[in-house]
């Protein structure tokens, strides 16, 4: 029963983090207001509202979202791009838009609290209050 218990808790764990990634470019609901990513040119325009905030790079596009538990609107993302990735945070309005400062490709990312831990290429790294840091291990539990 423990080990069924143990089974079922890993897929739902993994089927969260499978869930977070997304390549929709919207409308997403946020607390800021209605998210959409239109492609102009070879970049994207990341617009709140019909409103441009940011202006990216990237040749696809990808994002992790962390969904609220208020009528599942998206309250911050971390969007894959050329040069590197950025985290937006639409819990304030206008968005906060922190670029990480490191061309990465991020493969998995957890939300913990106002720290995004995310999986790359590089190894493991820990976003929080605008600094990058990278993990070298850790007692941490994330999901």
């Amino acid at each position: 029963m423990k080990r069924l218990f143990l089974a079922a808790l890993a897929a739902t764990s993994f089927a969260t983090c499978v869930h977070a990634q997304s390549n929709a470019s919207g409308p997403l609901v946020t607390p800021s207001g209605t998210l959409q990513f239109v492609r102009v040119d070879r970049d994207f325009e990341g617009m709140l509202d019909k409103e441009v905030f940011d202006r990216f790079s990237a040749s696809t596009l990808m994002h992790f979202d962390d969904v609220g538990n208020a009528n599942d609107s998206v309250t911050r993302t971390l969007v894959q791009t050329d040069s590197g990735p950025v985290l937006y945070d639409f819990r304030q309005r206008p968005p906060l838009v922190q670029r990480l400062g490191e061309r990465m490709t991020v493969k998995r990312v957890f939300w913990q609290g106002d720290e995004v831990v995310m999986q790359s290429s590089q190894g493991w790294f820990r976003f929080k209050g605008g600094v990058l840091t990278k993990l070298r291990s850790s007692t941490t539990t994330y999901h």
